[in-house]
């Protein structure tokens, strides 16, 4: 197999480890790249490597552990909520996030989950529960023993189950809700906003400290669907275009302004055919990924115009 057929048939799994890892797209990337070089570095000089597959995966899943530890200052330091990286995984054709059959370890929801494991506890998780790796290859590349890893597994399934939605909204259902959800936020509908949202729905933004922020959680009916009022009194005010997409396997919306331009990803997470949770991610810094980014100033200079 050559280096560059390695690259095609093994990147997306290798990206599928790293995101899920990491909840970050940019950085996945980069550890992918890295690990690919070093694969090509060690058959260039003549390292007989038997699987590219078990060499890969250890050297992502190792460089995604000590990834982790070095970002945990800065994740607790982060300027408000702090969310994953969004996937618009409707567009990727093959997905390169993944397996299809992994396609629920993509959500939102879940990676957050997985925030609350310590970097050893979720790579064992990940590769056990998710890409079926056997315990002794897992115990290779986490340094640890196979008894231990069987350990860290269970503890760390029992957390999840513990903490993961257990509603999972068939294809046509997330259709539907997200082009509902995008009508209503599109035209104001307060009443079909409160009809959209379960009681106790809650809001999340991920500003990173950029303009426009909410910093703090919004919860319940009734100011969710005045927030989403008003944003979507500021959306008409400016032009921008609110659209359904799968965002990380699941309903969601992309808000775009008149030439195209990304300004922010809504990810929404499933209650029994309603809106349970809203999360908003307008950072610019995590959305990059997914093509061109909206000038922010000109439409903030708009908006401000509309409210003189």
């Amino acid at each position: 197999m050559t280096t560059a057929s390695t690259f095609a048939d093994l990147r997306p799994l290798m990206f599928s480890i790293a995101y899920r890892m990491l909840g970050s797209a940019v950085e996945a990337e980069d550890i992918v790249q890295d690990a690919f070089l070093r694969y090509h570095r060690a058959v260039a000089d003549g390292t007989v490597v038997e699987s590219p597959k078990a060499f890969l995966s250890a050297v992502t899943t190792r460089r995604s552990i000590d990834h982790l530890r070095s970002a945990k200052v800065r994740r607790e330091s982060y300027v408000g909520v702090w969310l994953p990286e969004p996937l618009l995984t409707d567009r990727l054709a093959p997905d390169p996030a993944g397996l299809a059959e992994a396609a629920d370890s993509l959500s939102m929801a879940f990676l957050l989950v997985l925030e609350r494991l310590n970097p050893v506890e979720r790579a064992v998780f990940l590769l056990r529960d998710v890409f079926d790796y056997p315990y002794d290859e897992i115990a290779d590349i986490v340094g640890k023993t196979e008894a231990n890893c069987r350990q860290i597994a269970a503890r760390a399934r029992r957390h999840v189950a513990a903490e993961r939605p257990r509603f999972s909204p068939s294809p046509n259902e997330s259709a539907d809700l997200a082009a509902t959800f995008c009508a209503a936020l599109t035209e104001g509908d307060m009443d079909e906003l409160v009809a959209l949202l379960v009681e106790d729905v809650v809001v999340y933004g991920d500003s990173g400290g950029t303009r426009p922020s909410w910093p703090k959680p919004i919860t319940g009916q009734a100011a969710v669907a005045r927030l989403l009022a008003g944003l979507g009194e500021s959306i008409r005010a400016i032009g921008l275009s609110v659209r359904p997409a799968e965002v990380n396997g699941g309903p969601g919306a992309v808000v775009r302004d008149a030439t195209g331009g990304l300004v922010n990803v809504f990810s929404l997470e499933v209650d029994h055919g309603k809106i349970g949770v809203v999360r908003s991610v307008i950072n610019p810094a995590k959305l990059g990924h997914l093509g061109e980014l909206a000038d922010r100033e000109p439409l903030f200079e708009a908006l401000r115009r509309t409210r003189a």
